[in-house]
């Protein structure tokens, strides 16, 4: 099963658009804020459905809420390459949302399932850190793929249409996994079932302060990472064209004839290769991290959050001189902290969850994040913007990501060091 699970990973992240995302829609004409409205929308579609398709997964069977997820996923690629027009990109990611819903905490609760199966459940951190590890080179090698396809065929389209292959690969993965991971069924189950699922698991959230704090943690984490993560994508465009004004030769070849997509994937590629090793590096290696301490979660988590708001001053730093090498750099150690963070976080979450309630319980961990998200990422695109709009040149504008981070992560490390919260 282990092969499986790091298999499912491993095609999952095959989405070899994702690197381009940003920089596909700012192509298609959306502003920064503009972009920030499409990523909110997409998070509120996907907080509406999170709860009841995790209550869906545990009720009636989580193979059959991942294969809805994939099918979701497919036709969002698809539509994704044929949109022409901006208001296609609506529908395109509301089927992202649904495939997001239907997918976040399910398949965490299967390995969580197995693991119990098998005897293993010390190995939580251990075993989804190594299955997490393998969804990261699944990134590393999507990179490659993807940057190889847009500088052949100079098209974001197409890359949109290729991912959809291991879209179906993925569907033939999840039907070959035993059934005894859908959990404990429900023959009948109807919608009322569905709500009062949901409903003890949020009352069994809401009555356990401690897992309350850990919401307000993934949260407060997760919320502002995945609102600013994909602000790497222009930084590098920019860096690229910067790059390319004094070097139109480029080991004997002539730079000069290439679109400014071409030039890009040549920076984009190497970045976002070595940034998605890192974080399966980060994540196969975050259990020796709770070793290193004593097997003591809680002391990780102090230590990752310090780590987090020096990341964003050193994000803040590069902004402020203009360094985009010191900006680049603080981008993706963001990426391999919060692939360290991951889980460290989700073990201490199941270490105070019902097996029964799992896939439900850990889906509203991800809506609360997603809320986050759906808060954090307008304002960065509107504060970008204004930067933008204010500065003579095309980097130093991703200040306030950095100062919002900052503000974050100094409010979570004095919480943490007060003993009335429960960690």
């Amino acid at each position: 099963m282990l092969f499986r699970f790091s298999l499912y990973g491993f095609l999952k992240n095959q989405r070899y658009f994702e690197p381009f995302l940003i920089l596909a829609l700012l192509e298609k004409g959306l502003s920064f804020f503009a972009i920030g409205i499409l990523i909110a929308f997409r998070e509120i579609a996907t907080n509406v459905l999170e709860i009841p398709s995790g209550s869906i997964a545990d009720l009636l069977g989580r193979r059959r809420a991942m294969q809805v997820s994939f099918a979701a996923y497919l036709g969002s690629f698809l539509m994704f390459w044929q949109a022409t027009e901006q208001r296609w990109l609506w529908p395109a990611m509301l089927l992202f949302a649904i495939g997001d819903a239907f997918r976040t905490g399910t398949h965490k609760a299967m390995i969580f399932a197995w693991l119990q199966a098998e005897g293993r459940s010390n190995d939580k951190t251990q075993v989804y850190g190594y299955t997490r590890s393998w969804s990261k080179l699944g990134s590393a090698t999507s990179v490659v793929i993807g940057a190889a396809l847009l500088f052949w065929l100079d098209s974001y389209a197409a890359v949109f249409l290729l991912s959809a292959v291991p879209v179906a690969l993925n569907l033939i993965n999840l039907s070959s996994y035993p059934s005894y991971l859908d959990g404990e069924l429900r023959t009948g189950s109807r919608l009322r079932d569905v709500w009062q699922h949901s409903r003890a698991a949020m009352i069994e959230g809401i009555s356990k302060p401690r897992l309350r704090a850990l919401w307000i943690e993934s949260m407060s984490f997760e919320g502002v990472f995945h609102a600013a993560k994909d602000y790497l994508q222009p930084l590098l465009a920019t860096a690229a064209a910067v790059w390319f004004t004094t070097k139109s030769d480029l080991a004997g070849v002539d730079t000069g004839s290439w679109s400014d997509l071409q030039r890009s994937t040549l920076i984009i590629a190497p970045v976002y290769l070595c940034l998605h090793l890192m974080s399966a590096f980060a994540s196969r290696r975050a259990h020796q991290l709770v070793a290193a301490l004593g097997n003591n979660e809680q002391r990780a988590a102090s230590l990752l959050w310090s780590t987090y708001t020096g990341v964003f001053s050193g994000l803040l730093i590069g902004e402020i001189t203009h360094s985009m090498t010191v900006s680049i750099a603080a981008f993706v150690l963001l990426h391999a902290l919060q692939n360290l963070w991951r889980p460290i976080l989700l073990t201490r979450i199941d270490q105070l969850t019902n097996n029964q309630n799992s896939a439900v319980t850990l889906s509203i961990e991800s809506q609360g994040r997603r809320l986050a998200t759906v808060c954090f990422a307008p304002i960065f695109g509107l504060a970008i913007d204004s930067a933008r709009a204010s500065s003579p040149e095309a980097h130093g504008i991703y200040w306030p990501i950095a100062i919002v981070g900052i503000v974050v992560g100094l409010v979570m490390v004095c919480l943490r060091r007060r003993p009335s919260l429960p960690t």
